[in-house]
């Protein structure tokens, strides 16, 4: 028969944690982590601030840490001084094609290199890795003279249909994913009688949604900062981009740069980036855990 041992000052103490020592090196890191944040947040705090202020508040000097008059009139006529939400319109609509371009081609490719084992498929691999070593400028003339024999020129094509072909960077991060998934799941298809598409999509996919977020982020990342693509190929001013429109505001149309209007652009082109990540956030972590991205 078991006993319960006696409740005392020493059953009581033995269930209490002990303290957790809390050192000069502690310290010191949690104090270096405040200071590095709050650096880090500056630069944020300062555009958010700018975008409420007037244009006469940002001649002043010494700069003025807030607005001393809160100008939310700004976010309005960010829209009426350019075609802004045309604008947004278009690098939105061009990154989320861009995102579906980008999943479905490296997806695809991917599971290839991942799943198949044949004579010279490592040198396929190794070669498909090596175009990431082509800076875009060497291939960006032939690039330019192909899609002008298409007719491509000022519209959306050569901004959309190169993510349909897949990138290295992308293939080779799903690549890893797909390889660390048990064979068994697909022998186990192959006995049900699954084709080899069918288990792309109704095994390998599902089990991948950490590393696809992860891509997805990049991908539309990547889409939606780009200035040299749409410079290159865009010329009617309703097709541009939001960072095509964001770099007018520096060009010689305005005497003076209306700074407070470029940051309330800033500001809303930050938007998506930053809902896109809050979204994915978790997916996100584990795909660079699990791709072991650094």
């Amino acid at each position: 028969m078991s006993t319960i041992p006696a409740a005392g000052p020493n059953a009581s103490s033995s269930l209490t944690k002990p303290r957790r020592k809390i050192d000069a090196v502690s310290i010191a890191s949690f104090i270096a982590l405040v200071v590095t944040t709050f650096l880090m947040l500056l630069p944020l705090f300062f555009m958010v601030s700018t975008s409420l202020k007037s244009k006469k508040e940002l001649l002043k000097f010494p700069p003025t840490f807030l607005p001393e008059t809160w100008q939310w009139s700004n976010y309005k006529d960010i829209f009426e001084t350019l075609n802004f939400g045309q604008m947004y319109a278009n690098s939105l609509i061009i990154g989320i094609l861009t995102v579906v371009g980008t999943l479905l081609s490296s997806a695809l490719a991917a599971y290839g290199f991942a799943r198949y084992r044949g004579k010279g498929s490592n040198l396929w691999f190794m070669l498909m890795l090596s175009t990431m070593m082509l800076p875009y400028p060497a291939i960006m003339i032939p690039q330019f003279i192909l899609f002008s024999k298409l007719n491509w020129i000022d519209t959306f094509l050569p901004l959309i249909v190169p993510a349909f072909f897949g990138s290295a960077y992308n293939i080779f991060l799903l690549r890893q994913f797909f390889s660390t998934l048990p064979d068994e799941l697909f022998d186990a298809g192959r006995i049900d009688g699954c084709s080899e598409f069918r288990m792309w999509r109704q095994i390998a996919l599902p089990l991948s949604g950490p590393a696809l977020a992860t891509v997805a982020i990049f991908a539309f990342i990547y889409s939606w900062n780009d200035l040299l693509t749409p410079v290159l190929y865009l010329s009617s001013s309703d097709k541009f981009t939001l960072p095509v429109g964001m770099s007018s505001f520096t060009s010689s149309r305005f005497r003076i740069p209306p700074w407070h209007l470029l940051m309330v652009a800033s500001v809303l082109a930050m938007l998506p980036i930053v809902t896109l990540f809050a979204i994915a956030q978790k997916r996100f972590v584990e795909g660079i855990v699990l791709t072991g991205i650094k």
